[in-house]
């Protein structure tokens, strides 16, 4: 009985030493991402390439930026991406190509660069940074060279680039960031 009773504790104690939870219930959830490149909805400021197969040559469009209304020109119309996802805009395309240049036209949209977040405020280096998916508030500080002596570790904004209001929200280390969205550290008084 003895003999049984240290491999046991030896691997409770392992257990909770690298953070296992015995009971189940998630200490915090992991955050989740904002943009998934499947739900991800195009806006000004992105670049994406785009690829046309089903003619004689495959034709290649690379790194085009979307424009100030989120929309694009190619040799065969004027596309509006703004609010679309990759597939949303792979369809429309196709759908002009068929029939009036090609037969069976298939199209791949990919995003090369997403548009960029925002720093403002008590940050080593505040400015616009490139966008990743699963970016969170803290990895968002740690690249734009955390905070700064006097900034507010706990009073953190943020502005959503899809709220019209531009209302500040209160938000944690965890939070997801998406592309457009502004991080706000205020200055602490104390």
């Amino acid at each position: 009985m003895t003999e049984m009773r240290y491999p046991l504790i030896f691997m409770l104690a392992v257990c909770l030493l690298s953070g296992c939870n015995l009971f189940g219930k998630p200490e915090s959830l992991p955050p989740q991402p904002i943009a998934q490149t499947e739900d991800y909805r195009l806006g000004i400021g992105d670049v994406i390439s785009i690829r046309v197969y089903g003619g004689e040559d495959d034709v290649t469009f690379p790194r085009i930026r979307l424009n100030d209304r989120g929309a694009m020109t190619l040799p065969f119309g004027d596309f509006t991406a703004h609010g679309k996802t990759t597939r949303e805009l792979e369809t429309s395309i196709t759908s002009e190509l068929k029939g009036q240049f090609l037969l069976k036209p298939r199209v791949w949209v990919n995003i090369e660069e997403y548009r960029p977040f925002f720093m403002q405020g008590q940050i080593g280096r505040p400015g616009a940074y490139p966008y990743h998916p699963g970016m969170t508030v803290e990895r968002a500080i740690i690249i734009a060279g955390g905070f700064r002596d006097r900034a507010a570790q706990k009073g953190l904004l943020m502005i959503r680039e899809q709220d019209k209001t531009h209302t500040k929200i209160k938000v944690y280390a965890n939070t997801p960031v998406g592309p457009g969205d502004t991080i706000i550290v205020e200055e602490s008084f104390f």
